[in-house]
């Protein structure tokens, strides 16, 4: 594979050698680097190897997703004899939640490493998130099992999982909002529109409504995250009458 190694001979990225970024995000000299030229490639530079196979990261986000999920899904059952597999499914969704793995991603600046054809700034948020999926999935294929439960402790588990704290996070205040208003016998509608305001991405705008009665509005890049949005400030403004009615 050292056409694949020559194509990337000339990468540069902002704070110097490819490498030894890497490395230090690491702690382990990579073998196979191609693997992790790969984790970092995005789609748009639109290259093949000789089979005609792409070279990007996608492929290893779904090895990293796999990985990420086996690992923590270990820790929690070790880590929380008592839960059943309801509790346990939920606590591991929170720990590989989008939102989390992004954060992960910002955190050790992953975009500054992946090369693309499309201005970083242009890039959706879920980039930072699928690049640490990728590189997850690159060390499990270079170095196996051990030491991508390693990292995967190191950058994850120790730093950011505390089990009192995840009890309490909330994945998903839609989910949350729709089942409050389904016990409670509340009737509840989003209405999404394309908003034509002058930004260069598209937006659209979102009104929740409880009982005919308007209580949120928001506005952001998607369908899904204007109603996520709307659906967090109808949440804060709830919340004290959500929390009664499930502790109930």
């Amino acid at each position: 594979m050292n056409y694949i190694r020559n194509i990337f001979n000339s990468r540069s990225i902002p704070n110097g050698d490819f490498f030894l970024q890497l490395r230090k995000i690491l702690n382990f000299k990579p073998r196979d680097k191609e693997l992790y030229l790969k984790a970092f490639t995005h789609r748009s530079m639109n290259i093949k190897d000789k089979k005609g196979n792409a070279i990007n990261y996608e492929r290893l986000e779904f090895v990293g997703d796999a990985m990420l999920s086996a690992v923590i899904a270990s820790y929690l059952f070790s880590k929380v004899p008592h839960g059943d597999e309801g509790y346990l499914t939920k606590m591991r969704s929170k720990v590989v939640s989008r939102e989390h793995l992004n954060e992960l991603g910002r955190e050790l600046k992953l975009i500054d490493l992946v090369e693309s054809k499309i201005p970083k700034n242009n890039f959706g948020s879920n980039i930072h998130g699928n690049l640490f999926e990728a590189l997850v999935g690159a060390i499990y294929l270079d170095r196996g099992y051990k030491y991508c439960e390693k990292f995967i402790y190191n950058r994850v588990i120790n730093p950011h999982v505390d089990i009192e704290k995840l009890e309490g996070k909330v994945i998903s205040y839609k989910s949350l909002l729709i089942e409050w208003c389904q016990k409670e016998k509340k009737t509840f509608d989003y209405q999404v529109y394309e908003d034509t305001g002058i930004d260069e991405l598209k937006h659209f705008s979102v009104k929740l409504s409880i009982n005919e009665k308007v209580v949120a509005k928001a506005r952001a890049t998607s369908k899904k995250k204007a109603e996520e949005k709307a659906s967090k400030r109808a949440f804060f403004a709830f919340q004290s009458k959500i929390t009664r009615s499930f502790n109930d």
